[in-house]
């Protein structure tokens, strides 16, 4: 689970980029904070794996607060959620380490493809962690995944549908095990070739795992599942 803490002087704001992060599978909200003192006290005492941070606080800037957190160790990443669209700012938050940078007014689908992309991140630096050194391969990977599209709706290919998308989405993500082509198309209602040219894209772009499970007659079974954040 990917633990959020929201920043934003705004109350009302930060609620509702609050609820917009329960409802992405995978994270939960670990705290708000509505100043820059508030949000560096709440990570003294609470460690949490990302910030969702305003840049206009009431006692500092985020970009400062930012430059604070890292001189203190605190290795939390950072999506700066803010109004300040000068190019300036942007580059500064690029020069600090924030990872995205997502402008005011946003919806929820702005942010979840923020969160997914993150979350694509992760697993992918988890993926090549165990090496203890990343080849040129892996390290593109790496910086891949951050430019990669998080939303599983970006560069649908040509006759796939975003409802469809949807629709396999849910029923992974409510299976709670992983399941064969033949039993997603059952669910979703398509022929089993539809169900796995959509199961073959979403594993591509990483929205999916695919395992393989091995039977009696030597030919492997394909499942598949939601990639859930760790």
């Amino acid at each position: 689970m990917i633990d959020v803490l929201v920043v934003d002087d705004d109350f009302r704001v930060a609620e509702i980029n609050a609820a917009y992060v329960s409802q992405v599978p995978g994270f939960r909200v670990a705290g708000r904070a509505h100043t820059a003192a508030q949000a560096l006290a709440t990570l003294q005492r609470t460690p949490v794996d990302l910030v969702l941070l305003d840049h206009y606080l009431p006692d500092e800037t985020g970009l400062t607060l930012v430059r604070r957190l890292r001189q203190l160790g605190h290795h939390a990443d950072v999506i700066m959620v803010t109004a300040a669209r000068d190019v300036a700012t942007v580059q500064a938050a690029m020069r600090y380490g924030a990872l995205q940078y997502l402008v005011k007014p946003f919806g929820f689908a702005g942010l979840r493809a923020k969160l997914d992309g993150y979350a694509a991140l992760r697993r992918t630096v988890e993926g090549v962690s165990g090496r203890g050194e990343a080849g040129q391969e892996q390290v593109d990977r790496i910086f891949a995944a951050l430019r990669t599209p998080g939303s599983p709706h970006s560069e649908l290919p040509k006759g796939h549908s975003a409802a469809t998308v949807d629709l396999i989405r849910r029923i992974l993500d409510e299976a709670g095990l992983p399941l064969s082509a033949h039993e997603v198309a059952e669910r979703a209602g398509v022929s089993r070739s539809t169900a796995q040219r959509y199961l073959k894209h979403l594993e591509r772009t990483g929205r999916i795992r695919l395992t393989l499970k091995y039977g009696d007659t030597g030919r492997p079974e394909h499942l598949y599942a939601w990639a859930r954040a760790s």
